[in-house]
């Protein structure tokens, strides 16, 4: 999954390229000059070696302990196994947080993990020790808005990674059935339109941002094909519903986070028993 070398780095061994990446790029990778400009970074995370973001529900309130959204392959834990999530487990993971002049102003302290699969989609959820209000209060930092709704196919994006201080522009060019990578499979995936959204290592977990300034998270960046290569790690291909097999070189994808909205409850907690919870458990 551009877990990756180009779209996850993350610290288990089960990728090649899956390792903590140095914060500089790569001496094939060129950036350009002023790759900040024009990006609102406000309420971007910046982990280890990784990406993510402070979002909000639709119906959080202030007093609300704030949330930290990033990619399920990027739990400090390991990658979850196909099939597997986590759930309600203890972390004391920094989460380094982002103002609106791309300034690293503090780290937020996790108190655990609400949610993580890389099975459906690829998510992870952190619980941190400070709300809302608190953060706005020390940081003077906003969260994103996690939309409720399924995103629509031409939507304009940015994917904004904290780990590169980059952002990435394109739009919503079609849903995947199913995206597969190393025994991962993850449905109605988003696919980046090309060029614009070529995403790196490094950028996992960053959010998937609507480019109309109302700062809102409609999806969150996972993979992108490398090599070229069928289905193997860093190599994701799309199969449709009738089972066709489809790849192609620098196809970069997105997963559904909307989903998060049919488990929660009226106190915005994650419960998976709830009738029609759409998340995988």
């Amino acid at each position: 999954m551009k877990w990756i070398l180009f779209a996850l780095a993350c610290t288990t061994p089960l990728a090649a390229n899956a390792l903590p990446l140095p914060r500089m790029a790569p001496a094939s990778i060129a950036l350009p000059e002023t790759f900040t400009n024009n990006y609102n970074f406000e309420g971007i995370i910046r982990l280890s070696n990784r990406s993510g973001s402070l979002i909000r529900f639709e119906t959080s309130k202030d007093s609300d302990m704030a949330v930290v959204l990033t990619n399920g392959h990027c739990l400090e834990t390991g990658f979850p196994e196909p099939g597997q999530f986590v759930q309600n487990q203890s972390s004391r993971r920094s989460l380094y947080l982002y103002d609106a002049n791309n300034q690293e102003v503090g780290a937020l302290n996790a108190t655990k993990v609400i949610y993580s699969t890389m099975t459906k989609s690829d998510v992870t959820l952190y619980q941190v020790r400070q709300t809302y209000a608190e953060i706005l209060s020390k940081y003077n930092v906003r969260p994103f808005t996690l939309s409720s709704k399924h995103p629509a196919t031409g939507t304009a994006i940015n994917v904004i990674s904290g780990y590169w201080d980059r952002g990435y522009s394109c739009s919503i060019e079609a849903f995947a059935h199913e995206v597969h990578e190393e025994g991962y499979v993850w449905q109605d995936s988003v696919r980046y339109s090309r060029p614009g959204c070529e995403v790196i290592g490094g950028t996992s977990g960053s959010p998937v941002v609507t480019a109309d300034g109302t700062r809102t998270v409609v999806a969150i960046n996972n993979t992108i094909n490398e090599d070229g290569d069928q289905c193997s790690m860093n190599n994701p291909c799309e199969v449709d519903e009738k089972g066709g097999i489809s790849y192609h070189q620098g196809y970069g994808y997105a997963e559904q986070t909307y989903w998060i909205y049919s488990c929660l409850t009226a106190d915005n907690q994650i419960d998976l028993s709830i009738a029609g919870c759409q998340l995988f458990h």
